[in-house]
């Protein structure tokens, strides 16, 4: 099989990175890389479905890995590994004797170990320029669920499903297979009742994830619902408003520069600095612009407001507003920005992940949620998103009325960056629109 097969393969199959943004897997597929990464590091803390899956389904995962590195014509492949992830360590050392061009690194019990800038100078010692593409340093990145999914495309079966961690304020935490489209509601209540009146739904970690609406789909993307409380410390920062963020600011931050001693990003060279905007956008300065330009290099990894500011304000929220208003002004990130050399003291300022689980007031929520990977099929009705990745959404191809079973193409991949989209159950279409198509279970 060469590049364009398989990537032909992946686009049709639906194939997206399933462990962040959703950027579809084929436009991944290039021969200018030398080594791949498999990523299991889980940046986020309470997240755990990759760990898990890596654990029980090594053979398919490494398998699919390997192959995708073959027809890359990458040298090697690592396996990116958090070191008390034993389970899937040890699924993984297992089979390296089979695979002599893979090897396993293991990464440090810290936030954000996962970040694909992070990652990367873990394991290769390569930095990705700022606003730059790993691709760039030879290297690129798949997610452990991503290369799960891939392995099934190898075997003639379309993405119709997602794995994902219910926790929180539920009676039984689990892992759990569910059909893409399912509501969230619906979903949770696999994990038996809320133990909690009025919870707010999370979707993603709790660093860089959002609240959702109860009604809202599971998409290819969708990592771990959590219910949490009102009053939980990162629902509150969530719903903070921007303008008394920026008020508290001009009236309290010292400039001590905590926020961009400890950003993950500036440590490696990148021309962010927390501390600056916060001068900057607090006190209406516009003399020196670089601070608000240099606001398109942040990740939002959360670092600033959750961990390291000592006043608890509220950097992210300032420079997330500031670079979508540049956004919104048509103003580009620069090019060819100068990257600086690695912060010697970079290795000691990382942010252990006990400390931030603790700060954060999340840690009675860390607990096993143990997985089951069949897939759960009692939802009577499902709303597939047309748009479940980065680039142009899916155009559908069915009709209110039409009968679909599962795994059948629904929505056919746009021009330019696109992947098909299959219905997850079979039943009859009865709503189709420009974003998504319901399926009503038969």
């Amino acid at each position: 099989m060469d590049l364009k097969e398989l990537g032909k393969l992946y686009r049709e199959a639906g194939i997206v990175g399933a462990g962040g943004a959703g950027f579809p897997t084929y436009a991944k597929l290039t021969d200018k890389a030398d080594v791949i990464l498999l990523n299991c590091a889980e940046c986020e803390p309470l997240l755990r479905l990759h760990r898990q899956l890596l654990k029980f389904h090594a053979a398919e995962i490494i398998e699919a890995f390997d192959l995708t590195r073959k027809t890359m014509g990458a040298k090697e492949g690592i396996v990116c590994i958090k070191s008390h992830y034993k389970g899937a360590i040890e699924a993984v050392t297992a089979l390296l004797p089979d695979y002599p061009a893979i090897k396993i690194h293991l990464l440090p019990v810290v936030y954000p170990a996962g970040d694909e800038v992070v990652m990367i100078y873990e394991a290769t010692g390569r930095v990705v320029r700022p606003g730059g593409l790993p691709i760039e340093q030879g290297v690129a990145v798949f997610n452990v669920e991503t290369m799960y999914n891939a392995y099934h495309a190898m075997k003639g079966e379309n993405l119709t499903s997602k794995l994902v961690t219910i926790a929180g304020e539920v009676e039984n935490p689990k892992t759990v297979r569910v059909p893409l489209g399912a509501k969230l509601s619906e979903v949770v209540a696999l994990a038996g009742k809320e133990t909690i009146e009025d919870g707010v739904y999370w979707v993603g970690g709790p660093m860089m994830g959002r609240i959702a609406g109860r009604d809202e789909p599971v998409t290819k993307t969708t990592n771990s619902i959590f219910i949490l409380p009102e009053n939980n410390r990162v629902v509150e920062k969530t719903k903070s408003d921007w303008k008394i963020e920026k008020a508290r600011a001009a009236a309290s931050c010292c400039q001590c520069r905590m926020c961009t001693e400890l950003c993950p990003r500036y440590n490696l060279g990148h021309p962010i600095e927390p501390h600056k905007i916060m001068h900057a956008a607090a006190c209406n300065d516009f003399q020196d612009t670089t601070a608000f330009i240099d606001t398109f290099f942040c990740s939002g990894c959360g670092v600033c407001e959750n961990f390291a500011c000592p006043q608890g304000l509220s950097p992210r929220k300032l420079v997330q507003k500031v670079k979508a208003g540049l956004r919104a002004a048509g103003i580009r990130p620069p090019k060819d920005v100068e990257v600086k050399p690695v912060n010697p003291a970079r290795e000691y300022r990382k942010v252990p992940l006990d400390r931030l689980v603790a700060r954060l007031g999340v840690k009675k929520y860390q607990v096993d949620a143990p997985l089951d990977n069949d897939l759960q099929d009692g939802f009577a009705e499902v709303k597939i998103m047309l748009s479940q990745h980065i680039g142009a959404p899916a155009v559908a191809v069915v009709k209110t009325g039409d009968r679909v079973e599962r795994g059948q193409l629904i929505a056919r991949a746009a021009e330019g960056l696109s992947v098909n989209i299959h219905s997850s159950v079979g039943g009859i279409v009865t709503r189709v629109d420009d974003k998504s198509v319901t399926v009503v279970k038969a």
